[in-house]
C-alpha cells in the first residue's frame, strides 16, 4: 500500500482576472508544497475563473490565458499540480482542459469529455469534448487518473475507463455551483464512482461568488472503501492536505502507451501521517445563509464596490437582507435608509430603527410625503385627478427607488434590493421601484424560507437581532391603509409550494392539483408567474440557492401564449402587464 499526500486547493478565483488567479494558484501551491504534498489539485478552469462565458469568444482572452498558464506551469516544483485552464485541440477548437505540471514543465493534458448543457451550464456553446484513450499520470509511484466535473457524473464513463486502464487514484476538478442539497448529491455520486472503480477519489471544488452563482467548495477525499478521509469547509477558501493510502496495483501490459511519469518520488509508506481534517457540515438553514453571505460579499467586492445601501421598511425581507449584508461586509460598510410615507406605521419605522441599532448600522430617515404629493399633483392633469389605486402605490415605491439610486450615484454605494422569490415569481413588485438596484440578495429565497432564515440568524445571535415584531406581524407593503400581502396573494404557505412545483419542478397546473395543491391557488399563482416574465427580465442578479432560479436556469420567452392547464389565457385579471405593489 502506497501513501500519497494530496492537497485539494479550494480557492476563490475571479472570472477574467488571469494574473490574480495565477497568484492565487501559486500561493496555494506553495502552501501545499510546504505541507509536503506530492500532488496539488485545483478547481476546473482555475486560470480563467468559472464560468468565463463569452469571454471565450475573444481570441485575445484565449491567448492571454495560455500565456498565464505557461508561467504557472514553469513555476511548479516537485509537487505535481493539476490546473484547469482553456486550451485548443490540434484543429484550433476550444477545450476545457486540465494539465499536470511538475518541475517547470507540462507532463500531460486532459480535455474534458462530457460537457454539461443544462441548467446554468452552456459548455457546448464554447467547447468540444475531449477524445482519446485514458492516460495514467504516475505520481510517487501511484497511477493517477484526471477528470473534470461532469466526467464524474456518468456511470461507465471516463472514471471507469481510467480505472480499467490502471489508474489507482482518481482526481476530479470541479466548478460545481451551490444549490440546496447539492453536497449530499455530490457525495452520492462520488460513492457511486468509488464503488464502480474501486479507487479513492479526490473531488476538488471551487469556492466563491460569480454573478448569481455561488460555489460552496466542500471538497472531499474518499478512500477505496467509500469512507470520507478528509473534507474542506463550505463557503471558505482552504488548502486541504491529507494522506491517502492507495494500492498502486499493477499496470496493464500496454501501460507504456498510456502512462506518463510525472513524479519520480518513491512510494511514501513510512512518512508521518498528515492530520486529515473533517470539516463540520452546516445544517440546511446555515448552509443557505452562508451561501447568501458569500454571494453578496463577492458580488460587491469583485465588482469594485465597498459599501451597500438598503431601504429599511421594518419588514422581514429588508431585515434579512440587512443582516446578510452586515455579515458579508461589516456594519460600517452597510447603510440603512427608512423612507416612511403617510401609510407607514409607527411600529414599522421603530422596527427598522431597532434592527439598525442591533446590527450597528447607521440609518437615515427620509420621509417621502413631500415628493409623493408633488408627483401626484404633477400627474393630476394627465390623469384627471389625484393618483389613486395601483398607480399611487407604485408611485411611492418608485420614489424610494429614486432616492436609493441617488445615494448610489452620490456615494458609490451599491443598492441591495429586498424582493424574495415568492414576490419575484408572482410579479408582486414595482418596476423601477423596489426592484431598482444592483444586487437582489434574496431573489431566490421563497418567503417561507425568509422567515426560517431570520429565526436561524436570531438563534445564532442569541437574542432577537431581527426584532420579534418583524417576524410576527402580517406582511404588508404599507402602500395603502391597512394593506396586507394576503389580500393580493394566497398565504405564502400555500403560494410557495405552487411556485416550487411550477417554477423549479416544471410541473403543470394539472399535475400540481393532482398532487393535492389547492386548485384555486394553483390557477391564481400559475397565471401570475406566467404574466410576470417581462418584469423578471428587468430585475438585478441575485444569489442562486435553489435547483432552478430566475436567471441562468430558467429562460422563458416573454412573448408567450402558452398557458398551463386551468389558469386561462390571460390569468385572473384578463390582462397581462398589470403591476402589483411590493414590500420595499
Amino acid at each position: 500500500m502506497a501513501r500519497l499526500r494530496v492537497a485539494a486547493c479550494q480557492i476563490n478565483t475571479v472570472v477574467g482576472d488571469l494574473e490574480g488567479n495565477a497568484r492565487r494558484i501559486l500561493g496555494a501551491l506553495s502552501e501545499a508544497e510546504g505541507d509536503g504534498a506530492d500532488l496539488a489539485v485545483f478547481p476546473e478552469l482555475t486560470v480563467t475563473g468559472y464560468p468565463p462565458e463569452d469571454l471565450l469568444s475573444r481570441p485575445a482572452f484565449i491567448a492571454d490565458n495560455l500565456a498565464v498558464f505557461a508561467r504557472i506551469a514553469a513555476s511548479t516544483g516537485a509537487c505535481a499540480a493539476v490546473v484547469g485552464y482553456v486550451d485548443t485541440d490540434p484543429s484550433g477548437r476550444l477545450v476545457n482542459a486540465a494539465a499536470v505540471c511538475v518541475d517547470g514543465r507540462v507532463a500531460g493534458r486532459y480535455f474534458k469529455r462530457l460537457l454539461p448543457n443544462y441548467g446554468v451550464f452552456d459548455e457546448q456553446r464554447w467547447f468540444i469534448p475531449g477524445e482519446g484513450p485514458p492516460t495514467r499520470y504516475v505520481v510517487a509511484a501511484v497511477p493517477v487518473g484526471v477528470t473534470i466535473c461532469e466526467d464524474m457524473w456518468s456511470a461507465a464513463g471516463p472514471m471507469a475507463e481510467q480505472a480499467a486502464a490502471g489508474a489507482r487514484l482518481l482526481v476530479n476538478l470541479n466548478a460545481s455551483p451551490y444549490s440546496q442539497g447539492r453536497r449530499t448529491e455530490r457525495l452520492e455520486v462520488v460513492a457511486d464512482r468509488v464503488a464502480e472503480t474501486g479507487c479513492p477519489i479526490v473531488y476538488v471544488n471551487q469556492v466563491g461568488g460569480q454573478d448569481e452563482l455561488v460555489f460552496d467548495g466542500a471538497s472531499v477525499m474518499v478512500d477505496a472503501a467509500g469512507a470520507i478521509v478528509a473534507s474542506a469547509g463550505q463557503f471558505v477558501e482552504e488548502v486541504l492536505v491529507a494522506d491517502l493510502d492507495v494500492d498502486p496495483g499493477g499496470l496493464p501490459p500496454d501501460a507504456d502507451a498510456g502512462t506518463v511519469t510525472v513524479s519520480t518520488r518513491p512510494q511514501r509508506t513510512s512518512m508521518a501521517r498528515a492530520a486529515n481534517r473533517l470539516a463540520p457540515v452546516l445544517d440546511p438553514e446555515a448552509e443557505v445563509y452562508e451561501a447568501l453571505v458569500l454571494g453578496t460579499r463577492d458580488y460587491v467586492a469583485k465588482n469594485g464596490f465597498t459599501d451597500a445601501v438598503i431601504g429599511l421598511s421594518g419588514g422581514i425581507d429588508s431585515s434579512l437582507v440587512a443582516a446578510i449584508a452586515v455579515d458579508a461586509l461589516g456594519s460600517g460598510r452597510v447603510h440603512g435608509v427608512t423612507m416612511p410615507s403617510r401609510y407607514s406605521s409607527d411600529g414599522s419605522v421603530a422596527d427598522a430603527v431597532t434592527l439598525a441599532a442591533n446590527l450597528g448600522v447607521a440609518v437615515a430617515t427620509v420621509p417621502i410625503e413631500e415628493a409623493h404629493r408633488a408627483l401626484s399633483s404633477s400627474l393630476a392633469p394627465l390623469l384627471g385627478g389625484e393618483t389613486s389605486g395601483l398607480t399611487d402605490e407604485n408611485l411611492q415605491s418608485r420614489i424610494r427607488g429614486v432616492l436609493l439610486m441617488a445615494l448610489s450615484n452620490a456615494r458609490g454605494w451599491i443598492v441591495l434590493t429586498t424582493g424574495n422569490k415568492s414576490e419575484m415569481a408572482t410579479g408582486y413588485s414595482t418596476l423601477y421601484g423596489d426592484s431598482a438596484g444592483g444586487f437582489a440578495v434574496i431573489k431566490d429565497v421563497p418567503k417561507t424560507l425568509v422567515y426560517a432564515l431570520c429565526r436561524y440568524r436570531n438563534r445564532r445571535a442569541g437574542f432577537d437581532l431581527i426584532p420579534d415584531p418583524v417576524l410576527t406581524k402580517a406582511p404588508s407593503a404599507e402602500l395603502r391603509p391597512d394593506q396586507r400581502d394576503d389580500e393580493s396573494l394566497p398565504p405564502y404557505s400555500v403560494l410557495d409550494p405552487v411556485v416550487a412545483g411550477y417554477v423549479e419542478g416544471d410541473r403543470s397546473a394539472d399535475d400540481l392539483i393532482a398532487a393535492g395543491l389547492d386548485p384555486g391557488a394553483v390557477a391564481r399563482v400559475v397565471a401570475l408567474v406566467d404574466r410576470a416574465e417581462y418584469k423578471r427580465r428587468q430585475m438585478p442578479p441575485g444569489v442562486r440557492i435553489s435547483g432552478k432560479a430566475f436567471g441562468k436556469d430558467r429562460r422563458m420567452p416573454i412573448t408567450n401564449h402558452y398557458r398551463s392547464g386551468v389558469a386561462g389565457p390571460d390569468g385572473p385579471s384578463g390582462r397581462p402587464g398589470g403591476e402589483q405593489p411590493a414590500v420595499v
